[in-house]
């Protein structure tokens, strides 16, 4: 029986269009009425993502930055879990990218930096309604660094270089792509599969007890923590190739029917 569905936000219960369809809402009330837990797994920062969680009426501590956190809810909530970059490997890869003339969202202590309000910062602020800090990352002190992403909207095979050079210069690391655009760079236990087992042994579950659900390569790690894993039809070849099963598309309510499936609820019409 499942107790626990660990999901990933966009592309999975969040369209491409920032909007969530009806009977995703109405498929997440139906599972917390049930009492299973619903857990969103996430490589946005915490704040961003609560307030996700407030227009879903979810309640649960939130696996944010791919997770290197889980964070209770609310003013003053706890953190549970943290994984963060070391400063030095953190300010390598800020050099990096400053050579190279890459976009660079840095992240700390859940504020998120920017050294140019271009183009490229306020389309990913503003899809997702993220206040953001312009300055010199020079005059910043690096600690607690969340994550770093790195983006070009132009062209996903350079996102795909860096993340194939960062891979083999910094093997410690965990480095993916999240979207075609994003070459996201965390802390090697800031992986969504340690951010649920944490959860899984904190709440005294079983692994088959938990129905993980993604669509991009970042949710592969995700998916190795369900009993079930269960790649979007809009997901990643890479991602379906992990999967137990391989659900309909976000357009279509992929996750809604995933979620009937194993976790035997019908979602009200």
């Amino acid at each position: 029986m499942i107790k626990m569905v660990a999901t990933d936000i966009d592309g999975t219960i969040l369209g491409y269009d920032f909007v969530f369809r009806p009977a995703v809402k109405r498929c997440i009330k139906e599972l917390t009425d049930q009492g299973i837990k619903v857990v969103l797994v996430t490589g946005r920062m915490h704040s961003a993502a609560e307030k996700i969680a407030q227009k879903l009426d979810i309640t649960t501590p939130i696996i944010s930055y791919q997770g290197g956190m889980i964070k209770e809810q609310g003013e003053g909530g706890q953190i549970l879990y943290e994984k963060t970059l070391s400063p030095n490997r953190a300010k390598e890869i800020i050099q990096w990218a400053k050579a190279n003339n890459i976009h660079t969202n840095l992240y700390m202590d859940d504020v998120l930096y920017v050294e140019h309000d271009n183009i490229a910062i306020k389309r990913y602020t503003g899809e997702r309604f993220i206040p953001y800090q312009v300055c010199n990352f020079d005059d910043l002190e690096i600690k607690n660094v969340n994550k770093i992403l790195c983006i070009d909207f132009d062209d996903a095979e350079r996102v795909t270089g860096w993340v194939e050079f960062l891979r083999e210069k910094m093997p410690e690391l965990y480095i993916v792509k999240s979207t075609p655009y994003f070459c996201e760079i965390t802390n090697n236990e800031a992986k969504k599969s340690c951010a649920v087992e944490f959860l899984r042994q904190k709440w005294g579950l079983q692994k088959e007890e938990i129905l993980a659900i993604g669509d991009q390569n970042n949710d592969i790690e995700l998916l190795k923590a369900g009993g079930i894993g269960v790649a979007m039809g809009n997901g990643t070849p890479e991602l379906k190739a992990c999967a137990d099963y391989i659900t309909d598309t976000i357009e279509n309510d992929g996750f809604v029917k995933a979620v009937e499936k194993f976790c035997e609820i019908k979602v009200k019409e």
